[in-house]
Order: structure tokens, then C-alpha cells, then sequence
């Protein structure tokens, strides 16, 4: 017996019935499997959407959060990119002027401005003012009077007392006794002699590098044989011992034993530095600058390692 199943519809017109069909039957029934299939995948897929919006809300919260950060970083990296500018500014300001302070040194020093690196420009005006301190502390210069009249030069002179023409080996400094002497720089006391004739009371003071400086005519002493002085160190007193015709002080610099001329020593400072160089030919200043840079070099350890080259005026 076939199945069949019947339908019956019923409205205000009246009744009808439908007979469905096995085929249909199976249809109907593959199409409510199939809706069914469809409900069943929609809700997984409206599940798994949520689930995914769910984690895309949760890692939009996360950029933002991200972002927010990001944010503070990047107005702190400006805030320091601004204090760094800033920064950069007033060292380059400060730079400027220590170019501009060195600049003036080196027109002080005498030393050629150039536009090598500060670094190298600053060791080589340390380098120069260290060995002009040394020098000028260790070799004789400026008067050890003060500034008095100079009544007698070195050189071929009428001698006062002998009436003979001879050689004037010093300079005599117009001083009353018991004026100061001062040492002309740093050495040790080689002589002191007590004489009623020739140079009278005499003082001897060695100095670096073969230099020495003599006192005669002096009234008393105030350093003993042996005792190490340095530059500006009260030694002694002027007087009118020995053969002389008025009180002042003979004054005498030697090198290696050799009388120099004491005058371009007396102009000799700081201001005038090469100017001795140039006035006194009879010493090898190349030679002796040259050693004086070399061990300044090494107690300085400057950097650059920058030599001065002074003016050789012994050329």
C-alpha cells in the first residue's frame, strides 16, 4: 500500500484537501534538514562572530591603550628632543666663547689662531703658557730692583774709578742702600762673600740650564751659601762695599760663564717673551725651548700631543 499523505486546508470558502506525494514527502523533509542545517551553521557563525568581535574589541582596547602610550612617549621624546636642543644651543654658546676666550690667549701668546680643533687648539696654548711660565721662572728676567734709573749699560765704558776704557760686563741699577734685591728666578746660592774690595760684598745665584745672575757692592745678605730661592725671594740688600763711587748695584748674568748683556733680560716678561730670543743670539733657545716643550708635553699629557714651535730667532 502506498503511503500518501493528505493535507486538508480550511478557509471561508470551505475545505480542500492535498495529497502529498512520497516524493514530495521527501522533499519537504530534505528541505527541513537542509533549513535546519542552516539554522544550525548560523548560529555557529553568529557565535563565532561574536566571539571574534569580542576579541576585537578586547585588542582595540589594547591599541588604544597602545596608543595612548605611544602618545606619552612620543610628547616625552619631544619634550627632550627639546631640552636636547636647547642643551646644544648653550653649549655651542659656551663653545663660542671659550673660542673667543682662546682666541684672545693666543693673541696673547703670540700664537697663531687657526681653525684646527678647540681641543688641539687648548693644548697648544696650555703647552705654550706652561713652558713661557717655566722659562720665566727659571731663567733670569725683569729687575731685581724694581723700577729704578739704570746709571751704567753693559758694554765698553770709561771705568769711574781707573779712568781706563773697559769692558762692562753688567748693568748698574741707581740705588740707595738698604734698597731690596729680589731673585730674578728660581735657583740655588752658590756664593755669598763678605769684601771690602773689588766687587765688595758679593752674592751669586745658579740658575737653571747654565744661567746665573750676580750682586755686587751689596750692604748684608739675607740668604746663606747652599739655600734653594725662588723668583721674587728677598736675598739681599744694596750697599757701597768694595771699589765704588756711590752706592748702587752691579748686577750680572752669565751663561755657562759667558757675561750677557743683563738689559734684554730686564725688558724680558711675559709680554714680550720671543723678544729676548731675538736680542740674545748667544744661546741655542731653539735647542732648549724644544727640551722645555717636550717634558711640558708629557707632565701635561695633552691629548693632542700639540708641540709649539716658538720663533727661532737664533736663525
Amino acid at each position: 500500500m502506498k503511503e500518501h499523505v493528505i493535507v486538508t486546508v480550511s478557509t471561508i470558502e470551505g475545505t480542500r484537501h492535498y495529497q502529498l506525494g512520497k516524493w514530495l514527502q521527501k522533499c519537504l523533509k530534505g528541505i527541513g534538514y537542509l533549513s535546519l542545517a542552516l539554522v544550525i551553521t548560523a548560529a555557529g557563525l553568529i557565535y563565532y562572530l561574536n566571539n571574534e568581535v569580542d576579541v576585537a574589541l578586547l585588542k582595540q582596547s589594547e591599541f588604544e591603550s597602545r596608543s595612548t602610550e605611544l602618545t606619552e612617549e612620543v610628547k616625552q621624546l619631544q619634550d627632550l628632543k627639546h631640552d636636547l636642543e636647547n642643551d646644544l644651543t648653550n653649549r655651542e654658546e659656551r663653545l663660542q666663547k671659550v673660542s673667543d676666550r682662546l682666541g684672545d690667549l693666543e693673541t696673547v701668546l703670540g700664537v697663531a689662531e687657526t681653525d684646527g680643533e678647540i681641543e688641539r687648539r687648548i693644548d697648544t696654548a696650555m703647552l705654550t703658557s706652561s713652558v713661557r711660565l717655566y722659562m720665566l721662572n727659571n731663567i733670569p728676567n725683569g729687575s731685581p730692583v724694581g723700577a729704578v734709573r739704570v746709571s751704567s749699560k753693559f758694554g765698553y765704558r770709561t771705568h769711574p774709578v781707573t779712568g781706563r776704557k773697559t769692558m762692562h760686563r753688567g748693568m748698574d741699577y741707581a740705588v740707595n742702600v738698604g734698597a731690596p734685591i729680589y731673585a730674578p728666578a728660581d735657583g740655588v746660592v752658590e756664593v755669598t762673600r763678605s769684601s771690602k774690595t773689588g766687587s765688595g760684598n758679593f752674592l751669586r745665584l745658579q740658575h737653571s740650564y747654565g744661567f746665573s745672575s750676580s750682586y755686587s757692592h751689596l750692604q748684608k745678605f739675607k740668604v746663606k751659601q747652599g739655600e734653594f730661592v725662588e723668583k721674587g725671594q728677598l736675598i739681599a740688600y744694596s750697599g757701597n762695599t768694595g771699589i765704588s763711587t756711590g752706592p748702587h748695584l752691579h748686577y750680572e748674568i752669565r751663561f755657562v760663564g759667558r757675561a750677557l748683556d743683563p738689559m734684554a733680560f730686564h725688558n724680558w716678561s711675559a709680554d714680550n717673551f720671543e723678544s729676548l730670543f731675538e736680542k740674545e743670539r748667544g744661546v741655542r733657545w731653539d735647542s732648549l725651548v724644544k727640551k722645555i716643550e717636550n717634558r711640558a708635553s708629557n707632565q701635561l699629557q695633552l691629548s693632542s700631543q700639540a708641540v709649539v714651535k716658538l720663533k727661532d730667532s737664533s736663525s
